[in-house]
C-alpha cells in the first residue's frame, strides 16, 4: 500500500499540495494577530482613504493577509486538478487542525509558569562598562505569550467561518466558469473566484470579529473591509502568473496526458 501511494504521482502531488495549503493557512491564522502598516514596511506614506464616513483610513493589515491570498491559490490550483472534493476535503481538515491548535493554545496560556521563566530572558551579566547587556522591552515573558497566543474566541470562530465559506464559493464560481470556457482563460476562472471569495471572507470575518463579537460600528466593518479588500484584489491579479508557473510544473511532473485525465475527472465530478 505505501509503496503504491509513493509511486503514485497523483497521490504525491495531492499530498504535497495539500501540505502546503494546510501550512499556509496554520500560518496565516496564527502570525494574523499582529497589525502592520504596509505602507511604513514598503516605506511609503500611508493612504487617507475615507469610506461610509469613517475618514484616516490606510492599510494597517493583519499580518495573515501575506498568506491567506497563497491558500485561495492552491485552492484554484487543487480545484483545477482534484475536484470540489479534493478542495473540500484540504478544507475541512485545515479548519480542524486551525480548531484543534487554538484549543492547544488555550490549554498551553492557562498553563501556571515555572517560577523563573517569565523573566528568564531578562540579562543579569553585566558588560565591559559594568552596566547590564541587554534591557529587554519586555518584563513578562508569560504575559506576552499569552497576549500572542490568546485571540480572542470570536476572531477564532470569524476566522474559520469566513474560511470556509470563502472556499465553498472560491470552489463553485471556479468550477462554473470552467464549464462555460472549458479548459481555456485559467486566469479567469481561478482569479475571477478569488476576487469573489476574497470579497466574501474579506466581510464575513470583520462582521462576526468585530461587529458581533466587539461591537463595532457597521460603518466601521465596512470601511476597514473595503480597505482590506482593495489590498486581496490587487494581490489576486499580481498572483496570477502563479497559475501558469504551478500549472506547468505540475504537468512536466504528471505529463499531459495524466494531467489532462485528471483535469476532466475534477471537471465532470463537479
Amino acid at each position: 500500500m505505501i509503496q503504491t501511494i509513493v509511486n503514485n504521482r497523483p497521490i504525491k502531488l495531492f499530498i504535497l499540495l495539500g501540505g502546503f495549503f494546510i501550512a499556509n493557512a496554520l500560518i496565516a491564522e496564527f502570525i494574523g494577530v499582529k497589525i502592520f502598516s504596509l505602507e511604513k514596511t514598503l516605506g511609503l506614506t500611508p493612504a487617507n482613504f475615507s469610506f461610509f464616513g469613517v475618514d484616516n483610513l490606510s492599510f494597517n493589515l493583519t499580518a495573515g493577509v501575506l498568506l491567506w491570498p497563497v491558500v485561495f491559490v492552491m485552492t484554484d490550483i487543487i480545484n483545477e486538478y482534484y475536484g470540489m472534493r479534493g478542495v473540500r476535503l484540504l478544507s475541512w481538515l485545515a479548519a480542524g487542525l486551525i480548531a484543534y491548535a487554538f484549543v492547544m493554545f488555550y490549554f498551553g496560556i492557562h498553563l501556571t509558569p515555572a517560577d523563573f521563566w517569565p523573566q528568564s530572558h531578562i540579562p543579569t551579566e553585566l558588560d565591559e562598562t559594568g552596566k547590564q547587556a541587554i534591557l529587554s522591552k519586555v518584563s513578562d515573558y508569560d504575559y506576552a505569550y499569552r497576549l500572542v497566543f490568546g485571540q480572542g474566541l470570536w476572531i477564532i470562530i470569524g476566522s474559520l467561518i469566513a474560511f470556509l465559506i470563502g472556499q465553498i464559493i472560491d470552489v463553485k464560481v471556479f468550477h462554473r466558469i470552467k464549464r462555460m470556457t472549458g479548459d481555456r482563460f485559467i486566469w479567469l476562472r481561478a482569479t475571477g473566484s478569488t476576487l469573489i471569495s476574497q470579497f466574501i471572507d474579506s466581510f464575513v470575518v470583520l462582521f462576526i470579529a468585530f461587529y458581533i463579537g466587539a461591537n463595532w460600528s457597521l460603518s466601521l466593518v465596512l470601511a476597514i473591509g473595503v480597505v482590506n479588500y482593495i489590498y486581496k484584489f490587487v494581490m489576486a491579479i499580481a498572483l496570477t502568473p502563479c497559475l501558469y508557473l504551478a500549472r506547468m510544473a505540475i504537468e512536466a511532473y504528471l505529463g499531459k496526458e495524466q494531467a489532462s485525465e485528471l483535469k476532466a475527472a475534477a471537471l465532470a465530478e463537479s
